[in-house]
């Protein structure tokens, strides 16, 4: 079954935007545990505008499933990302200020400055991981860098999933097939939701790891933060053999 794990920065955006602890990021990670959740993400970016670095360092002595740690490789980063040691750490390439991940890494110009950042983490046995699109070529240099695994990322795919699933998940089929011929596991993330993370989940064969933040924060709203991970994980695990 693919894994779920819980982007918890939404919860730090708020928190922030009065200051104090409430909501407690903390406490949330632990109870999104608690209720499921096979791991935690969190992507800290040079503002903190939402997760912390601190929070970071916090999170590790509490997390007991799977670490996430998203982020551009800056210094800053890297050494952090080394001394938090995470099950996994994805590298996205977003540039300062971006409001959210948006693209993937154009790892054919930027394969030379992936690889050693990438070497420096599998030598601390952390999984890797980097945010891509679905052009094959891309990939196929991707496997070129050591990574372990690429995160695709799944904006265009919720975009067309109203208007045609099947359409929308052809790139994505073709991507993931590559991606596993080329011996990286994937993962996949970014506006993946209750409406459309079912049809995804079933075409795409091997999907180890989806990360959802924005909508399933979004959805406990309504629905509380226990139910809406167990609806998540239903998702996850329906069968067309359960009809």
């Amino acid at each position: 079954m693919s894994r779920l794990s819980v982007n918890i920065n939404k919860v730090a955006t708020i928190r922030n935007a009065r200051g104090g602890n409430t909501p407690n990021v903390l406490q949330v990670a632990i109870d999104c545990q608690k209720f499921g959740a096979d791991g935690i993400t969190v992507h800290p970016r040079p503002d903190e505008r939402h997760i912390r670095y601190s929070d970071v360092y916090d999170l590790k002595k509490h997390i007991t499933t799977e670490f996430n740690i998203e982020g551009y490789p800056t210094k800053q980063f890297i050494d952090m990302v080394l001394a938090v040691k995470p099950e996994q750490v994805t590298l996205v390439p977003d540039p300062p200020g971006v409001l959210t991940s948006n693209a993937g890494w154009d790892v054919i110009s930027e394969g030379d400055f992936l690889k050693p950042i990438i070497e420096i983490f599998n030598k601390a046995g952390i999984r890797t991981c980097v945010f891509m699109e679905t052009d094959l070529d891309q990939i196929v240099e991707a496997s070129k860098t050591g990574v372990d695994r690429i995160e695709l990322y799944t904006g265009p795919y919720a975009d067309q999933y109203p208007q045609n699933p099947k359409k929308a998940i052809a790139a994505y089929e073709k991507a993931a097939q590559i991606a596993q011929q080329s011996g990286l596991g994937v993962n996949a993330g970014h506006d993946l939701d209750l409406n459309n993370l079912r049809y995804f989940k079933e075409n795409i064969q091997g999907l180890l790891e989806v990360s959802i933040g924005h909508a399933l924060i979004s959805d406990a709203l309504y629905y509380g933060l226990e139910n809406t991970i167990q609806m998540y994980l239903k998702e996850l695990s329906w069968s067309h053999q359960d009809i």
